[in-house]
């Protein structure tokens, strides 16, 4: 059964010990070591709201104190049972089960997987004429190009004698 308990956590006092630019980070380490011996477990995880308040000022000016809420759980890893804290802010959203979110994302994978179906056909489809307009812009273009090279080149000898380049009035 999991075991909860609400703590607040004084930090001012640790953090101090610290230089200006580490404080926040030995915030986070005072927490892990109350949690450590008041709870009596052997790992704490941090959860994401926590963390963000911890650092919301910054890595230099973390808060003063903060109230936590602690989850005590035993998890199976390899031969042994560990006990670990999992610590938030006391107004965090709590995170679901794994297993509950598990069991929805398989029935809902089988209905996407017949969707992206769909949608992979239309995209190609899509890609196909994308290529196409590509591909005749980039003909145009280099159509242009060869067409203003022509015009561009100096006009022969013959041309110019023939009148078709304008004469000077000379």
């Amino acid at each position: 059964m999991a075991e909860e308990k609400i703590y607040t956590i004084p930090l001012r006092r640790e953090f101090l010990k610290a230089p200006r630019y580490k404080r926040s980070k030995r915030a986070i380490s005072a927490i892990r070591n109350f949690l450590m011996r008041h709870m009596k477990a052997e790992e704490v995880k941090i959860g994401s709201y926590l963390n963000l308040e911890i650092f919301k000022h910054g890595r230099n000016n973390p808060p003063g104190k903060i109230k936590v809420r602690a989850v005590k759980d035993k998890v199976k890893v390899k031969d042994r049972e560990l006990e670990i804290v999992r610590v938030d802010l006391i107004n965090a959203p709590i995170a679901l089960k794994e297993e509950k979110i598990e069991k929805k994302k398989t029935a809902k994978k089988e209905e996407i997987k017949v969707e992206e179906t769909k949608a992979e056909a239309k995209v190609e489809e899509q890609e196909k004429e994308k290529k196409e307009v590509l591909e005749h812009t980039k003909l145009e273009k280099r159509e242009r190009k060869t067409k203003s090279f022509v015009n561009k080149t100096k006009p022969t000898q013959e041309q110019k004698i023939s009148g078709i380049i304008g004469s000077t009035g000379k």
